[in-house]
């Protein structure tokens, strides 16, 4: 080989050799370069043949040296080089599965391995309840109709303070009085919150007659001429206005003994005979109960009127109103004969007696303020399957066209009579709806119904309206402002 080729060989190695292979063959290279050049001379043939052919092998056995010196150091570099990638390849995966062992013990939860310890049940004492708080002032929820009105807003409760002061004079023997309380039984619209009472009795207390749901206070003296009695009862009773919704049903059914109660006729008012062909006449044909109902508000209203010289709330008396044809009077008679009215033609009904206490937002007229001795009032009421006792006032709707000198055609007459068929305003409390009232521990004696206290000396009945035995003063004031 030529030494140009030599050289060209060397270069070509020398990039693709390591360093340290290329640093030998520059040695090399400069050790052959430092050696002269053998020139060639006349002398034989021979020995410049000779020489020619040992440098030619001399430099063939150092070009396969340096090659297999060359390749056995790529060798061994490449060996290892793959041994330390094999290490560190093997020692990344030892590691990543040492780190796989560790974190599948901290996740592994074997519930095989798991026992549940069962631990005796302790009783821990009750704590003691909380101290019960009033209810709130609002109307207990009633069953709605699928298709409902908008919210109403909150009712709104008045609790009044009625205080009741009675003595008696001119009264010899034994002497007991009696005294209507408001009903015991919490309506929608009612309720009654406790009664208290003083004076120089010898004993007093209260009794009930369920049959008439009416509660009464009674106080008896042993000597009414020596004792000068006195008595003073103060009730609380919360009030809200009562109203009649046509479009909420669904309403708790009323006893069946109740509605019949609320069927029979009394000494004072028959369901037969003029009553009945009356009621029917006031209908017509019509056949739904609350229609019949209004019908027969309606003809009550048109046909009667308020009589201002009828002694206290009318006799009640209304067999002999149908008989003479004058259907006048005062609250009693108006509402009496609505109720008979209804009854006679198979729709239950009740007359309820009260007292108004405070002033009215609808007519003067329709309130009371100050003593209100003489503010006894009978409002009425009748059922209807699905809707419950609907509230009516016909004798109201007749006082005010008396009070207000109201006109057939008047706008104000146009809504009170609506208004008062399904509503009853706040300012006045419920007594009772007793009819045919015997009094306990009194005589034989019978009253049409009691609304007015009552009085029974040495065998003599007399009431409040006797202002020369009877003195008698009540007054209403709001408790809660």
């Amino acid at each position: 080989m030529k030494r140009r080729d030599f050289l060209a060989a060397s270069a070509l190695f020398s990039l693709l050799a390591p360093t340290s292979a290329l640093a030998a063959n520059k040695k090399n290279a400069a050790t052959t370069a430092s050696k002269p050049s053998a020139k060639s001379t006349d002398k034989s043939s021979t020995k410049s043949s000779e020489k020619r052919g040992a440098k030619t092998e001399r430099g063939s056995h150092g070009e396969r040296s340096s090659r297999e010196e060359r390749g056995n150091r790529n060798e061994r570099g490449s060996r290892n080089e793959r041994g330390n990638r094999n290490e560190r390849t093997a020692k990344s995966e030892r590691h990543s599965r040492d780190e796989s062992k560790k974190t599948d013990r901290r996740s592994y939860r074997p519930v095989a391995e798991r026992q549940t310890v069962e631990r005796p049940a302790v009783e821990r004492p009750t704590p003691a309840p909380a101290p019960a708080t009033p209810p709130p002032a609002l109307a207990p929820s009633e069953p709605i109709n699928v298709v409902s009105l908008p919210d109403e807003p909150a009712p709104h409760w008045r609790t009044y303070d009625l205080t009741s002061s009675i003595a008696i004079n001119n009264a010899r023997g034994r002497l007991r009085v009696w005294l209507p309380l408001a009903q015991y039984k919490d309506t929608l619209w009612q309720r009654s919150l406790g009664h208290n009472w003083q004076g120089n009795f010898d004993s007093a207390g209260i009794y009930r007659d369920p049959v008439a749901d009416m509660e009464v206070f009674y106080a008896d003296w042993k000597d009414a001429d020596a004792a000068k009695p006195q008595l003073q009862i103060v009730s609380q009773v919360a009030k809200q206005d009562r109203h009649f919704d046509i479009t909420r049903r669904n309403s708790v059914a009323e006893r069946s003994e109740v509605l019949r109660r609320c069927l029979q006729s009394t000494d004072r008012m028959p369901t037969d005979g003029l009553m009945r062909s009356t009621a029917e006449r006031a209908i017509g044909r019509v056949k739904d109960p609350v229609a019949r109902g209004k019908a027969i508000y309606d003809w009550v209203v048109d046909n009667t009127f308020y009589d201002p010289l009828a002694k206290g709330i009318g006799r009640g008396d209304v067999e002999a109103m149908l008989d003479s044809g004058q259907f006048g009077g005062k609250s009693a008679d108006i509402a009496l004969l609505f109720v008979g009215l209804c009854r006679s033609i198979g729709i239950p009904a009740r007359p309820v007696f009260g007292l108004r206490i405070d002033s009215s937002r609808l007519f003067a007229g329709l309130g009371a303020t100050g003593n209100l001795r003489a503010g006894q009032h009978c409002r009425a009421e009748f059922y209807t399957p699905g809707y419950g006792w609907i509230p009516v006032d016909p004798a109201d709707v007749r006082k005010a066209i008396h009070d207000e000198r109201l006109g057939s055609g008047d706008a104000k007459l146009t809504v009170l009579r609506k208004l008062l068929f399904g509503f009853w305003e706040m300012n006045w409390i419920a007594f009772n709806a007793a009819l045919d009232v015997k009094l306990q521990g009194g005589g034989n004696r019978t009253l049409p119904f009691l609304v007015l206290p009552q009085a029974e000396a040495g065998g003599v009945r007399f009431d409040s309206a006797d202002s020369g035995r009877f003195s008698y003063t009540v007054n209403a004031s709001r408790s809660d402002g």
